[in-house]
């Protein structure tokens, strides 16, 4: 009789098993990937992540990593004929703004996702670079002020 009992303890174990999943999932889109090295799965809408932290930075497995270059409208379209460009962003270090009517532009803000005001300064060439090394990672804003009219405002991620 014990016999009977292991064996269909063991056999409703084995077939209960093929229900179970180790990760399961609502997500919008996914597939596989393979090649001769290895596969991988993926999915558009993952609920879990983790983190792995090492020396050279951090990678979030099962989220997109964003690379984000974002302009927002400036009140004032006084150089909407005119070349405006920040960059690289992201950064880590610094950027470089390029304004080639650099006249039309008196001095810039950065400030903090609250609106503070980090740093202030006058656009004195076409190149102008600000560091922003001291600054922690997040997101931070570049307005372009004339005669206390904003002209431009960038959105800059900062490493």
């Amino acid at each position: 009789m014990g016999e009977k009992v292991v064996f269909y303890g063991t056999f409703v174990l084995i077939f209960s098993l093929n229900s179970i999943y180790a990760q399961q999932a609502n997500t919008a889109a996914g597939g596989n990937s393979f090649s001769s090295k290895g596969s991988a799965s993926y999915s558009i809408g993952q609920i879990v992540y983790t983190a792995n932290v090492g020396s050279n930075g951090t990678i979030f497995q099962g989220v997109q990593q964003p690379y984000e270059i974002s302009t927002t409208s400036g009140l004032n379209k006084n150089l909407t004929n005119h070349n405006l460009s920040l960059y690289p962003n992201p950064t880590a270090k610094y950027l470089i703004l390029n304004v080639d009517a650099y006249d039309k532009v008196s001095f810039f803000q950065l400030l903090d996702i609250n609106g503070k005001v980090l740093d202030s300064k006058p656009v004195e060439s076409n190149y102008t670079t600000i560091t922003v090394e001291q600054y922690s990672a997040g997101t931070y804003f570049l307005k372009l002020i004339l005669k206390n009219l904003e002209v431009e405002t960038f959105k800059i991620t900062k490493n």
